[in-house]
């Protein structure tokens, strides 16, 4: 996969970029929704594909991209098929970061340093090309303007927006409502981003279910009492070694 393209981990990051902080909305959630990101990603780069409500590897050729290509091997070694919601749930410390730095990297994003209390240190990412990030927001609002069907990224994209709560970041108040709506109704124009999205709102509603065969889709319903096992994915990765700037993200 060349890198003219940004990925959809990218593009649901400099989303959720207030441009006016430089700090992401939705943090807790935006960790589950770059993981479910990079699995409709390796989809629509035909390396993987859904199995019912789980995941499977159909080509596990390296897709050039060092951070797709590590959750893609992660996904080979598994051997079987893996649940969405158990992959999407898993610990993902750092991943966040990775992105932001790979976007600081690119030039998209520049990180400017900052304390938080007068003490403890902080980095917000003010991006630097806000033409990019008006062409992402521009698919999503023509989708949601026109009605037309959007394309399987654009699509993908809507229904992990909504799935991580982005809709009152990008159409807030009332006046946003009825475009929060369409925002949400999107999500049935990508099989795949729509069994990752429904993924990510299990996790985040503690409803890692049982397998189950012959289900509904996935993320409609839940083992009653089930919950997510991992939920340090749920917020800011915390890294071990002083001074990160995992640490550092203001949220």
């Amino acid at each position: 996969m060349g890198r003219s393209r940004r990925t959809l981990p990218e593009e649901l990051l400099l989303l959720a970029l207030d441009p006016a902080t430089g700090t992401t909305a939705q943090p807790q959630s935006l960790d589950l929704g770059l993981a479910g990101a990079q699995l409709v990603e390796l989809a629509l780069a035909g390396r993987i594909a859904p199995d019912g409500d789980r995941i499977a590897v159909v080509v596990p050729r390296p897709t050039g991209d060092p951070t797709l290509d590590s959750a893609l091997e992660l996904l080979r070694r598994r051997g079987a098929p893996v649940r969405a919601v158990h992959w999407i749930g898993g610990p993902r410390l750092g991943l966040r970061q990775t992105y932001l730095s790979h976007l600081e990297r690119c030039g998209m994003v520049a990180a400017v340093p900052g304390q938080m209390c007068g003490v403890l240190p902080t980095t917000r990412y003010q991006a630097t090309d806000t033409a990019i990030s008006r062409e992402i927001r521009a698919r999503l609002d023509s989708a949601i303007r026109t009605g037309v069907p959007p394309d399987p990224r654009t699509a993908a994209l809507a229904a992990l927006a909504h799935a991580v709560g982005l809709g009152k970041h990008l159409y807030p108040g009332n006046e946003g409502r009825s475009s929060r709506s369409r925002l949400r109704d999107l999500i049935r124009h990508d099989p795949m981003g729509g069994l990752v999205a429904h993924a990510v709102m299990d996790v985040q509603n503690g409803a890692a279910a049982q397998p189950r065969r012959g289900s509904a889709p996935a993320g409609r319903q839940a083992a009653p009492g089930a919950r997510a096992a991992t939920e340090p994915a749920r917020g800011v990765p915390m890294q071990p070694h002083r001074g990160s700037m995992a640490r550092a993200v203001a949220h």
